[in-house]
């Protein structure tokens, strides 16, 4: 998975393609958890292109996009939003995967 490395490389990316954006921190264990089956749903999910963001280095947009907790995922299809999953809880493959199939 890719990280972002500034917010305009983010304005870039959600304006130009099929993204989703998973924002995360290296201190979340919940985000720890679900690092594992991350490549397995990148995998599958081909369409998109998967972002990191770590919430630390980008707070201000995380506050711009109202996102207060961690793992989240917003996806972005050629600037419009598709879609979030956004909220503090732990969450899990399943859940990710069905968020992902909403979208389309």
């Amino acid at each position: 998975m890719k990280k972002l490395e500034s917010v305009e490389q983010f304005e870039t990316l959600k304006n130009n393609g099929k993204h989703i954006f998973l924002f995360t921190a290296g201190w979340c264990p919940d985000c720890r958890m679900i690092e594992p089956v991350l490549p397995e749903i990148e995998n599958e999910y081909q369409e998109y292109t998967f972002i990191s963001v770590d919430r630390d280095e980008f707070i201000d947009l995380c506050i711009e996009l109202d996102v207060f907790g961690i793992p989240s995922f917003i996806a972005f299809g050629d600037g419009k939003e598709l879609g979030r999953f956004v909220s503090k809880n732990r969450k899990t493959q399943q859940e990710i995967e069905s968020f992902i199939e909403s979208l389309s």
